[in-house]
């Protein structure tokens, strides 16, 4: 079973994820530290336990933005270690994921902590550690997806954006971060994954990073031998490989 370390400094937050975390039957015990550096402490007297020691720990599950050695510092001091925990980030703000897993999180839980996206962060910890045997939790129904939307979660509010709005997707690791005229959503999902979803809808691969609707697209734009486009208000450099196969599907379109 996993043993695990809760970390943030406000308290009700601490003991909400504690509670969640002790009622999950994989994990075997649980303790809360108040910041990162009584985390810290607990890590290194888990590390001197040994992994079969009463003192070890398989995972730590980590706030990011705390006070004096944030979440992120305490990640990266951990890489350092020969036999580290595995981390999964549990934070209010979206904009760090793709430092997170730059750091070889397992998750990034988004507050407030829902207890199905906490389970399933649980069992990626499980799995990667391969300390315990698969136990069956509670299925939680999946609806089949709308086309026309795409689901987006932050803080705890889901929102329900529209394909169509979409000028253009930005890769973010494992991520991707959608581009409306109203904003920006970070989704984990791949790249690689919205093209080949989106690709009946117009959206059209014009670099490694980039995904852009063609519908969106206000000017194409030669210079110098390079090649961008306008989506959006924003300016995207279009790779070689990819500038013929655009310009052919913008003048089919026009």
């Amino acid at each position: 079973m996993l043993r695990a370390l809760a970390v943030d400094d406000e308290r009700p937050s601490l003991e909400e994820l504690v509670y969640l975390l002790d009622a999950d039957p994989r994990i075997a015990a649980v303790e809360g530290a108040g910041d990162a550096t009584e985390a810290l402490r607990r890590v290194n007297r888990a590390l001197e336990s040994g992994p079969d020691g009463p003192d070890a720990l398989d995972v730590v599950f980590l706030d990011i933005q705390m006070p004096g050695l944030d979440g992120l510092d305490l990640a990266r001091l951990l890489t350092g270690f020969a036999r580290p925990p595995l981390v999964v980030f549990v934070t209010a703000h979206e904009d760090f994921a793709v430092q997170a897993f730059d750091l070889k999180a397992v998750d990034y839980v988004l507050k407030p902590v829902r207890r199905e996206r906490l389970a399933e962060a649980v069992r990626r910890a499980a799995d990667l550690s391969g300390a315990l045997p698969r136990i069956p939790v509670p299925d939680i129904p999946v609806h089949e997806p709308d086309p026309d939307h795409i689901t987006v979660e932050l803080g705890g509010v889901t929102r329900f954006v529209a394909v169509d709005d979409i000028t253009h997707v930005e890769a973010r690791g494992d991520y991707a971060r959608l581009h409306t005229a109203q904003g920006s959503h970070l989704v984990r999902i791949p790249l690689s994954t919205l093209e080949e979803r989106w690709r009946s809808r117009g959206f059209v691969r014009i670099h490694r990073r980039h995904l852009v609707a063609l519908r969106h697209v206000g000017e194409l734009r030669l210079d110098a031998g390079t090649v961008s486009v306008v989506a959006g208000g924003e300016e995207l450099q279009v790779s070689r490989r990819h500038a013929r196969e655009l310009r052919d599907l913008l003048m089919r379109r026009a």
